[in-house]
């Protein structure tokens, strides 16, 4: 009986310290922090968040953090995601008409048969993006960093392209002709 209270006790601390450390790690790590439910606002965590076929148009996401968020046939047109950080999102399908994306951090971001169209993206990072069968007409990538941007078969019609001042021309498939 002198040693169930110590090993009661004993059992009692591991259990605390096992609790500890799995509110630890979850903070920890910044997919718990992400608030899939929160309402778009600038500067939302929507981090690893999946937001497919959802209407999300003439939001403000300003600053936000997409990172690895899953946005398949989702509608953003007329949205702000100026600023924000996309790193490897899923745009696929997405309707992003008019959506400003200027000085986003949208490298890896996959935007494959997405219409963008007039859609900016002054400034934006979009090394390594995909934008294969997009819609990208009379959309402006002034100042934007495209290095190893995959163009395939998207339309850039009419597109303002790097340097601020190159029109695409019609036809304008896969380069900006």
């Amino acid at each position: 009986m002198d040693n169930v209270k110590p090993m009661i006790r004993l059992i009692s601390l591991c259990f605390k310290a096992i609790a500890a450390w799995l509110v630890a790690a979850m903070v920890g790590s910044g997919a718990a922090l992400a608030g899939c439910t929160d309402p778009p606002a600038p500067g939302v965590n929507w981090q690893r968040c999946i937001f497919d076929g959802l209407d999300i148009s003439q939001a403000d996401l300003s600053g936000a953090r997409l990172r690895d968020g899953s946005f398949f046939r989702a509608n953003l047109s007329g949205s702000n995601l100026s600023k924000s950080s996309a790193f490897k999102a899923k745009f696929v399908n997405a309707v992003m008409r008019e959506a400003v994306l200027d000085g986003a951090k949208l490298s890896e971001a996959d935007f494959t048969k997405a219409d963008l169209t007039k859609a900016s993206f002054l400034g934006a990072d979009l090394r390594r993006t995909r934008f294969f069968d997009a819609i990208l007409r009379e959309v402006d990538f002034s100042n934007a960093r495209l290095g190893g941007a995959d163009f395939t078969r998207a339309d850039l019609t009419g597109a303002t392209w790097t340097d601020g001042k190159r029109i695409c021309g019609e036809g304008s498939i896969g380069r900006c002709n």
